[in-house]
């Protein structure tokens, strides 16, 4: 039976992800990104009437102002440490990614994702917010495709643990709370 590093390191799925990002390089597009989230970070908290001026906000797209979507995912609608997280996960995941990824597709995964989460929250989920969020769920996302791809099945099977018990969980705390499960109806 072998033991080398090399078989070790490559059952290692976070050693795997580490050995894939190849050379490590500056991550540019993260940080003008980061330096632009921040700065708007900053006018906002000068300005309190900015957001209210730049989020996204459907009345206000659906009367023309289309823009919104995209300023949407440099400003912040969590005040303070909301747009401190957002920036922290910014600068980690947005490294991380550019190093994985070329900078084309370090910037269509960021946009991209980023429009698309905006685009959705319009029309489903929240009509009136912002935040970089969604675009750093994007490289999240992308970030994981590596892993998974390289990780081996038994920690594949253990990362499904986290989402059944999320799931598992909103069951119970809506049974808790007296809402319907689903397929029953809320009318008595």
């Amino acid at each position: 039976m072998t033991d080398s590093a090399a078989v070790r390191r490559s059952a290692n799925p976070v050693r795997a992800f580490f050995a894939r990002t190849g050379t490590v390089r500056r991550p540019v597009l993260a940080g003008v990104v980061f330096l632009a989230a921040a700065a708007a970070l900053v006018a906002q908290l000068v300005e309190p009437s900015l957001l209210e001026r730049v989020q996204r906000g459907a009345t206000a797209i659906d009367a023309g102002q289309w823009w919104r979507l995209g300023t949407g995912m440099f400003f912040h609608d969590g005040g303070i440490f909301g747009g401190i997280f957002n920036l922290i996960a910014l600068a980690v995941l947005g490294t991380f990614a550019e190093w994985c990824f070329s900078r084309v597709q370090w910037f269509v995964l960021y946009f991209g994702c980023g429009l698309f989460g905006q685009f959705l929250s319009y029309l489903w989920l929240n009509p009136v917010g912002a935040g970089n969020s969604m675009c750093v769920a994007g490289l999240l996302g992308a970030l994981a495709v590596v892993v998974l791809r390289d990780a081996g099945p038994l920690f594949r099977a253990a990362l499904l643990v986290a989402p059944l018990a999320v799931l598992i969980g909103f069951g119970r705390g809506r049974a808790a709370a007296g809402l319907p499960r689903n397929g029953e109806s809320s009318r008595g």
